[in-house]
């Protein structure tokens, strides 16, 4: 799978994700992962992607050109339709049931806006789906598209090792219940003197799925109750 991300800092898309599993998962051609200088696209000696609101009012606004252009850019590469995300607290919940869609494309666009926010007339003519990641405002759509990357890709083929991890999370569609994850132990055996629990320790497949069955029932009685209706 591929993500595209629009974006005038591209080197934040580079930094966050080029570690761990998705740096992997990159080097070995499972996904990539391309940040496109939207300001590449902008014309004038100073390059300028923001501009002053029509109606007035603070701060500033990405202009329409540099943003259609570098998507336009995208467009002749592909060949095909591509769902364009708008990364904005405006948007639909990001959740784990959406992270699971969007991994049956083979192609995504991310557009992280910046300053006010866009020209919505980009919004009209390119973006498919608006997405937020919570109810709170960060300085630009990047971090937000990083986290979208991530939880998509760990969804595609090959990018965890052992498939069954994605499987048993918390949010997991194959998690019978939606339930959180049940709670995770390794060595050393005793720690500060709290040790394993013995069910775990015994062997016993059936009784383990029972207990983390019902570890994981409590865990998400405790914590976040809304899940259970």
């Amino acid at each position: 799978m591929n993500f595209y991300v629009l974006t005038l800092f591209p080197e934040i898309i580079g930094g966050g994700l080029n570690h761990s599993i998705l740096k992997r998962a990159m080097a070995a051609g499972h996904i990539g992962v391309e940040a496109v200088n939207i300001r590449d696209f902008a014309e004038g000696r100073h390059k300028q992607c923001d501009d002053t609101p029509y109606g007035g009012g603070a701060g500033m606004v990405m202009m329409a050109p540099p943003i259609f252009n570098a998507y336009l850019s995208l467009k002749n590469r592909l060949k095909k339709s591509t769902r364009v995300v708008y990364m904005t607290p405006q948007g639909e919940r990001f959740t784990q049931k959406k992270a699971v869609e969007f991994a049956q494309e083979s192609d995504l666009i991310l557009l992280c806006g910046h300053y006010e926010g866009i020209d919505e007339r980009v919004i009209d003519e390119i973006v498919t789906d608006e997405i937020s990641i919570g109810d709170y405002i960060l300085t630009g759509g990047e971090l937000a598209a990083c986290v979208v990357i991530d939880a998509v890709a760990r969804l595609t083929p090959n990018v965890l090792h052992n498939a069954e991890s994605a499987n048993d999370e918390t949010f997991s569609e194959s998690n019978i219940g939606n339930l959180l994850e049940y709670p995770q132990y390794t060595r050393p055996h005793n720690f500060i003197g709290k040790t394993v629990p013995d069910v775990l320790l015994s062997g016993h497949h059936k009784q383990i799925e029972e207990w983390r069955r019902a570890q994981a029932l409590e865990r998400t009685k405790r914590k976040r109750p809304d899940l259970l209706n």
